[in-house]
C-alpha cells in the first residue's frame, strides 16, 4: 500500500515538472511574440514578421526643389576698409550691362516694399522721372549713369542727421538701387533688371555693425525675390570654413501677385567660380565625390548625392534637412548594373545592419 502511494506521488511530481517546463516555454514564447510585435525601438514593425504582407513601408524621402538658374548682371558689397559710418561709407560696384545707381537716405520701409511690387515698366519710369519713393525718403544720395565695368569703389556720405526713431524703426538708413538702363525689347521676361540693397549703418541708438540687411531682385516679369547666400565648405580637406560662393538662392517675397518657386542665382557667367583653383570641392563626408547638393533651410552646400541618402541632418550645422536642390549635374555617380544589385538575403542583412547602427547611436 505504501509502495503504491509513493509511486503515485512520484508520478505526480514528474507530471508537475512537465507542467512547469510547459509553462516556462509558453511564457517565453509569449514574451518573444510581444517583443517581435513591438520592435519600434529598432524602427521595425513586428507585424511584418508575425503576419507578413505584400505592403512594405518606405521611409519618407527628402523632397528635391526644382530650381531655375538666373543670371545677375550686378554685384554690390560693402568694403570693410571704410569707417562704415554716415560720413564715410565705401562700397564696391560692378555691372555687365549699362545701368543707373540711385541712393536714398531714411527710406520708409512700408512704402519701399509697395513700390518694389510695381510692374518693372512703371518702376523704371518712376526712377527716370524722379518719382520713385518721392515723399517717402529724407535725403537723396548719388545718382549715376554708368556703362558696364568691373569692380569700382563708390563712396557715400551724409552730412545731415537722419530721424530714424527708436527700434523697431520705420525707416531704413540707406537704400541703394541698381537697375538696367538698356533697351527693354532686348530683356527676357525672366532677366534680372534691378538689384535693391538695404543697408544698415551703425549709430548710437542701434549699435549693430554696418551691414547689408537685405538684397532684393526684380525681374522683368515683375517678380520680386529676396536674395540669400549659399555657404560652401571651402579650404583643404583638413579644415572646413564657411565661405560665400558665387551662387545664391532668390526666395519669392511673400505677398506678391504670383506664387513661384525659388530661383538659383548665378552672379557671373562662369560656372567655374563654384570651384577653387585646385579642382572641384569635395564632399565633406566622404572626401571622394564632388559636392553637388545644397541643403535647405540652412543653405549649406557641402555633400554629394551618395552621402545625402545616408543623412537626415546637415553635417555642418546639425540642422534638419527639409529639402535640397542640385547646383550641378550628378553624372559622377556610378551606375549600378542589374548583375551587381543585392540579392534579397543581402538586402535583409544590410537593412538590419542599418537599424542596429541607428539603435546603437553610431550614425548622426
Amino acid at each position: 500500500m505504501i509502495t503504491k502511494i509513493m509511486t503515485t506521488l512520484l508520478a505526480a511530481a514528474e507530471l508537475s515538472n512537465i507542467f512547469s517546463v510547459l509553462a516556462v516555454l509558453l511564457c517565453f514564447f509569449a514574451m518573444v511574440l510581444y517583443i517581435t510585435r513591438n520592435m519600434m525601438v529598432l524602427r521595425v514593425h513586428g507585424d511584418d514578421f508575425v503576419f507578413p504582407t505584400n505592403i512594405h513601408q518606405v521611409p519618407p524621402r527628402i523632397p528635391q526643389m526644382n530650381m531655375m538658374k538666373v543670371h545677375i548682371p550686378f554685384t554690390f558689397k560693402l568694403l570693410e576698409t571704410s569707417k562704415s559710418s554716415y560720413s564715410d561709407l565705401q562700397c564696391s560696384l560692378s555691372s555687365q550691362v549699362k545701368y543707373c545707381v540711385y541712393a536714398y537716405w531714411g527710406v520708409n520701409i512700408r512704402e519701399l516694399h509697395i513700390f518694389l511690387w510695381r510692374p518693372w515698366a512703371d518702376l523704371r519710369e518712376a526712377c527716370l522721372s524722379g518719382e520713385f519713393l518721392k515723399g517717402y525718403y529724407q535725403y537723396t544720395g548719388v545718382y549715376l549713369q554708368r556703362k558696364a565695368h568691373s569692380d569700382e569703389t563708390l563712396t557715400l556720405k551724409l552730412d545731415e542727421t537722419l530721424e530714424l526713431g527708436t527700434p523697431p524703426r520705420l525707416c531704413y538708413p540707406l537704400v541703394i538701387l541698381l537697375f538696367r538702363n538698356d533697351v527693354d525689347d532686348e530683356i527676357h521676361p525672366e532677366e534680372t533688371v534691378a538689384l535693391i540693397n538695404v543697408v544698415h549703418i551703425k549709430d548710437k541708438v542701434c549699435t549693430l555693425p554696418t551691414s547689408i540687411l537685405a538684397q532684393y531682385l526684380k525681374q522683368a516679369n515683375g517678380q520680386l525675390s529676396c536674395l540669400k547666400q549659399l555657404y560652401l565648405a571651402t579650404g583643404n580637406p583638413g579644415g572646413y570654413e564657411e565661405g560665400q560662393i558665387s551662387l545664391a538662392v532668390a526666395e519669392p517675397v511673400e505677398g506678391g501677385p504670383n506664387s513661384v518657386e525659388p530661383t538659383l542665382v548665378c552672379r557671373t557667367n562662369e560656372d567655374s567660380t563654384l570651384w577653387n583653383t585646385s579642382g572641384e570641392q569635395l564632399c565633406v563626408v566622404c572626401q571622394y565625390f564632388p559636392l553637388s547638393r545644397a541643403l535647405l533651410p540652412c543653405r549649406h552646400t557641402c555633400i554629394c548625392a551618395s552621402c545625402f541618402d545616408k543623412l537626415d541632418r546637415c553635417p555642418m550645422c546639425r540642422g534638419p534637412i527639409k529639402s535640397y536642390f542640385c547646383i550641378r549635374g550628378e553624372e559622377y555617380m556610378p551606375k549600378v548594373s542589374s548583375q551587381t544589385q543585392r540579392t534579397p538575403l543581402f538586402r535583409w542583412l544590410y537593412s538590419w545592419d542599418d537599424r542596429v547602427t541607428d539603435f546603437l547611436g553610431f550614425r548622426g
